[in-house]
């Protein structure tokens, strides 16, 4: 990050079922992960320094901690593209950093990195109602935040391959080409396309990104 101090959104993630996914499969949702990351860095403006580390777990960092919620669903979207068993628990955080941050994760000590891996390991330790997704957060948004998220992970649990692959373009933050442009580039017909994105509750999903990336203002 060029900017310190600065807020920071860190996602920490692992591969559902890793060990039944077996080796190949593992590599394919790696390199899905890091090319969604890769995709991601334009929304950013900066790189999301995707990091590999304990085995099966995976780290990025967002400069732009508002598009947090935004980059969860893609990063499921990008692994659910590759098939059923497919998936990711993802532990999110938000929070300062102290110095311009390396292009190794496992590096990093600032608290936020440590917040993010603390709400991935409610998950695995099943203190998350089942969601696969969960904020870690002091912030008085927390409840609101992690309300959300709950609905988030519902609402796309059940993507389609078909439907996630869409919704890997879908997912960028607008400006975003038409549904035309969108299905020229995924090889369907529009009407498929916005079928698809409907059965995916992708207009509820949006209507609530867009109210977390752009709060009203206060009366």
């Amino acid at each position: 990050m060029t900017r310190t101090p600065d807020h920071i959104a860190v996602l920490t993630g692992d591969l559902v079922n890793s060990t039944g996914l077996g080796e190949a499969s593992v590599a394919r949702a790696f390199d899905a992960l890091a090319t969604c990351a890769a995709v991601q860095a334009a929304w950013q403006g900066d790189s999301l320094r995707f990091t590999r580390h304990r085995g099966d777990g995976w780290q990025v960092a967002l400069g732009r901690p508002e598009l947090a919620f935004r980059a969860c669903l893609a990063f499921r979207a990008a692994l659910r593209a590759l098939g059923d068993g497919y998936d990711s628990y993802i532990g999110l955080a938000i929070g300062p950093v102290t110095a311009p941050l390396g292009p190794d994760l496992n590096a990093e000590t600032d608290p936020v990195f440590a917040a993010s891996g603390h709400a991935l390991e409610a998950i695995k330790l099943g203190k998350t109602a089942s969601s696969r997704l969960y904020y870690h957060g002091a912030d008085a948004a927390t409840g609101p935040r992690q309300a959300t998220l709950y609905l988030l992970d519902t609402l796309s649990r059940g993507w389609t391959p078909v439907q996630a692959e869409i919704l890997t373009h879908a997912l960028a933050p607008p400006p975003r080409p038409s549904f035309t442009a969108l299905a020229e580039t995924v090889g369907k017909s529009r009407q498929s396309v916005t079928k698809s994105l409907d059965a995916a509750h992708f207009p509820a999903i949006e209507l609530a990104l867009a109210a977390l990336e752009h709060p009203a203002a206060p009366d």
